[in-house]
């Protein structure tokens, strides 16, 4: 082809490109996600080279300059996409291979992804990306957005019921009252545990809340960390100034009002009142959760240090209530309370119409509720492991962690973290009825393994 075939041949590319926007980005992808790489680069290439002739042809004035130096810097971007794709999806099917137990990969489609357009491609990209960076996650999925779940419900869909394993519709019911599950409740209504023979035990349920008005914290910048802090400041107030609930708030944002020390952030660790630097965690760290450590973080702690909210976690809100008692309805009634005045003093939380409220990693949609106790089971742990617990209780629905949370080890008397395990396509109250029902069923298992 001689140059002026070749000049024109380029300009054509490059007004095309100007015209059809996206589309030739999307046609790129595609060749470059098909092994076609090169051919992709060079339709870029000169899609480039047109565009640089035409400002060289037809250039009159620095706005027509400026135009075309904002195309050509897209289009270096664009380069940039086709080779981090083409890295992605070669990653993403030798993880399907290498980790079947990783459901970003299990369930990926390379030719769903290859038919969004460039911004969604985008996107889900960022959604999958902390599965791709650590092969051996057991989800590999973290929603960016609120919307995320519904507008790619084609892929993550299958994600959701695979985890939770559900096979028949999802559609998720928001329900807290204990009136429609009186055949599922003792006589009364009333879940107390010193009717199963236990005694004061450590009780807590939280449940996992994001605000709609922003991006869910793998898609915030720092700046949305800190404007979302200083609104949730502004809630807390009210809460403070009300004597059902009083406290303060803990904040690890330097230069606040409410800025703590290091030594009071380790004191509040240790308590396990404050989360633990998110910036270790590898799969937080991929996802975006843990950037801008440790801006537009912190905790508010109630009066009575019953009531605690988490700010700017895995979530942006891990509201939490816990008691150490007898009587499940005590602390379950009080979270529901503490969730609505959350929400009433805040802003509203973002919820899907099928998925129930909306968390950023998929195993928490729904409730995104978890009950737990603290309960021994001497003779199940008498190996000094959970091994046996854990079998036992699976079948009962239910989920053994250490007692200082997940991957922390049971105490030295056999005591265990127990809670129910179903989160999605459960209602609130079926859940704290599950882990009353569990505990009954897991205490005559425990006498079993005594014979």
């Amino acid at each position: 082809m001689n140059s002026f075939r070749m000049f024109r041949t380029a300009s054509a590319l490059g007004r095309q490109y100007m015209k059809q926007g996206a589309r030739g980005f999307a046609t790129t992808s595609r060749a470059s996600a098909q092994g076609s790489q090169k051919n992709a680069l060079a339709l870029v290439g000169a899609a480039g080279m047109g565009l640089t002739m035409v400002g060289f042809m037809n250039s009159r004035s620095e706005t027509q300059g400026s135009i075309l130096d904002e195309i050509n810097e897209r289009l270096i971007r664009i380069e940039g996409f086709l080779v981090s794709y083409k890295s992605m999806l070669d990653d993403i099917e030798s993880i399907k291979k290498s980790h079947p137990g990783n459901l970003m990969a299990k369930h990926f489609d390379k030719e769903y992804f290859l038919s969004l357009e460039p911004a969604l491609q985008a996107r889900l990209a960022k959604i999958v990306k902390s599965g791709v960076d650590n092969p051996d996650s057991g989800m590999g999925c973290y929603a960016m957005n609120p919307e995320d779940y519904d507008l790619f419900k084609p892929y993550l869909d299958k994600v959701i019921r695979d985890y939770h394993k559900i096979e028949g519709e999802v559609k998720h019911v928001t329900n807290w009252s204990l009136e429609g599950l009186k055949d599922k409740l003792p006589e009364g209504g009333k879940l107390d545990l010193t009717k199963l023979g236990l005694g004061e035990l450590s009780m807590r349920v939280r449940v996992g809340r994001n605000l709609a008005s922003y991006p869910l914290p793998g898609a915030m910048t720092k700046q949305d960390r800190l404007d979302m802090e200083k609104d949730m400041i502004k809630a807390f107030k009210k809460l403070m100034a009300d004597p059902a609930y009083g406290g303060t708030y803990y904040s690890l944002t330097p230069g606040t009002d409410y800025s703590i020390s290091d030594e009071k952030y380790k004191q509040l660790v240790k308590a396990h009142i404050m989360f633990k630097d998110m910036a270790a965690d590898s799969y937080l760290a991929s996802a975006g959760i843990a950037s801008d450590w440790p801006y537009g973080r912190g905790c508010y702690v109630s009066a009575d240090k019953q009531f605690i909210v988490w700010v700017g976690e895995e979530d942006h809100l891990r509201i939490m209530c816990m008691k150490k008692g007898s009587v499940l309805n005590e602390v379950f009634d009080r979270l529901r309370d503490a969730c609505d005045v959350v929400e009433k003093n805040a802003s509203k939380f973002a919820h899907s119409p099928d998925y129930g409220y909306v968390t950023s990693c998929p195993t928490n949609l729904g409730t995104g509720m978890r009950a737990s106790v603290h309960i021994k089971v001497p003779n199940l742990t008498a190996d000094g492991t959970d091994k046996k617990a854990k079998a036992v209780c699976k079948p009962l629905g239910l989920s053994v962690r250490g007692v200082g949370g997940e991957h922390t080890p049971i105490g030295a008397d056999g005591t265990v973290d127990i809670s129910p395990s179903a989160r999605l396509v459960i209602q609130e109250a079926e859940i704290i009825c599950a882990l009353y029902n569990g505990i009954e069923l897991l205490l005559q298992e425990e006498k079993k393994a005594k014979l």
